[in-house]
């Protein structure tokens, strides 16, 4: 019935210039006509009224004619105000459907993805790659967003983005927090994402992440060293890294607090963002003795309990690998 009653109307206005059925038959084929967009398009609708609207409309080519869009979106304006945002838009789209679009439809929604283990000035640098987002990026606390795909619409301001990003962390870290395993060797939730974050960093294997969080947390509770490269390599590249590569004896001979091979404990601040799968297995660590592990040149970790049994595991691997030995963790 709002259809028959607008098609009506549209033709009233039209009849003003004409005769009433020749102007009434024009009305409606310009309505439900097939518009001049070649292909399916995402476009964006800026603010502003029907009249200000139309012929930008025209220019990217999705009307034909903006008077008879000014037109058709008063007369039809029973149905809601018209949005600006980005929509997409069907090839040929009449009219009638770009109103029906502008009123209803969802806007799009672009994603961008954090993927675990990076750093703040990389996740800024992420943000500020994402063309459909405005404002300038804000540098986030280390270790303070939650790693994840997050939705947004085109014109939201990146800190918007950040913002839900550290929401997301900061809830799911007060749930872990009091999820967390008995005994654990760590004074806050701080702490938690810190070694959380070393874990992230020192290996990529699931099946493995609970049991390197129990080595390192054994090495906490007993006053050893962390030796953890990935904390050096952070403070050697000034926080912008945390791997791919080796280090350097002059590296690893450095006084700083990321120094886990000379300082004992955590380093000051998390050395990048965990995701939420070394979250929880630092929460809940795998029970192990173990307090060594090294990598087994395939992608995963040889564990040891003695200082003995890792030096063994090392010399195995340092005979298929063409680099400078490691110091003992």
């Amino acid at each position: 019935m709002r259809l028959r009653t607008g098609l009506l109307a549209l033709a009233i206005v039209a009849a003003l210039g004409g005769g009433g059925v020749v102007a009434f038959q024009q009305a409606r084929v310009r309505y439900l006509a097939p518009g001049p967009l070649a292909e399916a398009k995402a476009l964006i609708i800026p603010h502003g009224t029907p009249a200000e609207i139309g012929p930008r409309l025209k220019e990217v080519g999705l009307i034909a004619d903006p008077t008879a869009f000014t037109i058709a979106a008063h007369v039809t304006a029973y149905a809601g105000p018209l949005k600006a945002a980005e929509f997409n838009f069907p090839a040929n789209a009449s009219l009638r459907d770009v109103l029906v679009i502008m009123r209803t439809a969802r806007p799009v929604q672009h994603r961008l993805t954090i993927p675990e283990g990076l750093t703040a000035a990389q996740i800024a640098t992420l943000l500020e790659r994402a063309e459909a987002l405005t404002g300038p990026p804000t540098v986030p606390e280390e270790g303070a967003i939650l790693p994840n795909s997050y939705a947004y619409e085109h014109g939201m301001s990146r800190d918007a983005v950040l913002e839900r990003a550290t929401l997301a962390m900061r809830q799911t870290l007060a749930r872990l927090w009091n999820e967390r395993a008995e005994s654990l060797p760590l004074a806050t939730p701080q702490d938690l994402v810190t070694l959380a974050s070393i874990v992230e960093r020192e290996t990529a294997r699931p099946e493995e992440r609970a049991r390197v969080a129990g080595v390192l947390l054994n090495r906490l509770k007993r006053g050893m060293k962390l030796q953890s490269d990935p904390t050096v390599i952070y403070a050697a590249s000034g926080g912008a890294v945390t791997g791919g590569r080796s280090l350097t004896r002059a590296e690893l001979d450095r006084d700083n607090p990321y120094n886990t091979y000379r300082v004992t404990g955590l380093p000051p601040t998390p050395i990048g963002s965990p995701g939420l799968a070394s979250l929880q297995a630092v929460a809940r660590p795998l029970p192990t003795d173990e307090l060594y592990f090294v990598a087994d040149g395939q992608g995963g970790h040889v564990f040891a309990r003695t200082l003995d049994e890792h030096n063994r595991n090392v010399a195995k691997w340092l005979a298929t690998q063409a680099q400078p030995a490691q110091p003992p963790r």
